[in-house]
């Protein structure tokens, strides 16, 4: 694993990967905690047993999170894939910095549109995108797009199916964060023509290449 900012610190363990950021990076998630599209200094994916189950999850991330001394908002995670396993990925291009953090898990494999409505399963992806430039709102929105592309476009090449034979487009339960470190001017796309885009989809891919084998 590695990333290369001056002002995020990354660690990760048994128990999670945490990432700090010094000054608040704008970050748009799907997480279990601190969902939507806001800033924060902290974001964390934290290892649970394939048989974890709790009514409020957010509250067991919640009491993790202060436990390491967490004590602000943050964007929180479930992950039963074991983090020795976490897949990670940095480039370069121009300017822009874009590291993926990806665990991947597919047993609850669906294909959206067409797999019925279903309770949480184990088996989960999450993407954790951290973009060292100045995304506008619109273009972190255009960015959960470009990498949910990406990694619909994996799957596929890797020739997942859900438990009923349909080609898998995700999981039931996916979740990705894309933040980033606003420095540089403003960035108004970032769709797959893009610089960032581009660099966003080939980490998103080349985490998953590996994870999914």
């Amino acid at each position: 694993m590695n990333y290369e900012c001056p002002s995020v610190t990354v660690s990760l363990d048994d128990e999670a990967l945490i990432i700090q950021s010094v000054e608040p990076m704008l970050a748009i998630t799907s997480s279990v905690t601190g969902g939507g599209i806001l800033p924060t200094r902290y974001i964390l994916n934290m290892h649970v047993d394939k048989n974890y189950h709790c009514v409020s999850p957010a509250d067991d991330l919640k009491s993790f999170a202060q436990s390491k001394g967490i004590n602000e908002s943050f964007h929180g995670f479930m992950t039963a894939v074991y983090l020795n396993k976490m897949k990670s990925a940095t480039l370069h291009e121009q300017d822009i910095t874009v590291t993926a953090f990806v665990t991947a898990g597919v047993s609850n494999a669906t294909s959206a549109g067409i797999s019925a409505p279903a309770y949480f399963a184990p088996g989960t992806i999450n993407i954790i995108l951290l973009v060292d430039a100045n995304l506008t709102q619109a273009a972190l929105v255009n960015a959960v797009i470009t990498a949910t592309e990406a990694k619909t476009a994996s799957l596929q090449e890797k020739n997942i199916h859900t438990l009923d034979g349909l080609l898998a487009t995700g999981t039931s339960t996916d979740a990705i964060c894309v933040a980033c470190t606003g420095r540089g001017k403003p960035t108004d796309y970032a769709g797959s023509a893009t610089v960032v885009g581009w660099l966003m989809a080939r980490a998103v891919r080349d985490c998953l290449a590996s994870a999914l084998v």
